[in-house]
């Protein structure tokens, strides 16, 4: 950096904050947390930036809304220690996420396709009553969670199993690993247990998939934010490789 300086134009903090709505403080933390490469410093310990510490804050900044902060910082402050293949895996990890969430959307869809009026009224009835139905460490294992995420799935009101007469343990029916699948699905899409109770209870109901349908339509519209904040992101950041050289 030092050996460009004078060839550089040369930029107070207050120059970077000014154009991002920021305070010169975080301009100085963003160089503290290796974000920014390092600056070289006025005889008088005064900071300078160039235009590469502008682009670093600008690529910074469009990569927090697909990146998140954290991800994003772990990408800046490997390219910043040419540590670029590092920081591309990283990038490539966050585009396999979302690849992975709009499968799970689409799983969801295939799952809304399944929920006619016959099956969603069905609820804890003759099947749940009868001989047939799962333990809760089959069904959890079968979903990848832990038996007592189930159970508080059961406390929150997603799924009604009901209890074996002589060893008193949880028995799923189909209607409640429906309910355990779609609950799996939708927390995966990023939904609350508050937010999925009422979809839940309204596919038991036989009410219509429309609640579902409107979770749906909204989960698209975040994806589809987060599938262009990535390449805004990339795109500034392949700016600021370019001008590292």
């Amino acid at each position: 950096m030092g050996r460009n300086l004078q060839n550089a134009e040369r930029l107070r903090p207050i120059d970077l904050a000014r154009g991002h709505g920021l305070s010169t403080q975080a301009v100085r933390n963003y160089e503290e947390a290796g974000i920014l490469p390092p600056a070289d410093r006025t005889p008088h310990g005064y900071r300078v930036y160039t235009p590469l510490h502008a682009g670093a804050l600008r690529a910074f900044l469009a990569l927090v809304p697909g990146h998140g902060h954290a991800v994003a910082t772990s990408i800046m402050r490997a390219v910043n220690r040419d540590a670029v293949d590092e920081a591309l895996r990283t990038v490539d990890e966050s585009h396999a996420r979302l690849l992975d969430d709009r499968r799970t959307l689409e799983a969801v869809e295939r799952a809304l396709g399944d929920l006619t009026p016959t099956t969603a009224a069905s609820g804890p009835g003759p099947a749940a009553s009868g001989t047939g139905g799962r333990f809760i460490g089959p069904l959890a294992g079968e979903l990848g969670i832990r038996p007592a995420t189930l159970r508080k799935w059961e406390r929150a009101g997603l799924v009604s199993p009901r209890r074996d007469p002589v060893t008193g343990y949880r028995v799923y029916a189909e209607a409640d690993v429906r309910d355990a699948r779609l609950a799996h699905q939708l927390r995966r899409g990023g939904y609350l247990l508050e937010q999925i109770a009422p979809i839940v209870a309204q596919v038991r109901s036989a009410g219509g998939p429309e609640p579902l349908a409107a979770a749906l339509h909204d989960w698209h519209g975040r994806l589809s934010a987060r599938g262009r904040a990535l390449l805004t992101g990339a795109a500034e950041l392949e700016a600021y490789l370019r001008a590292r050289g």
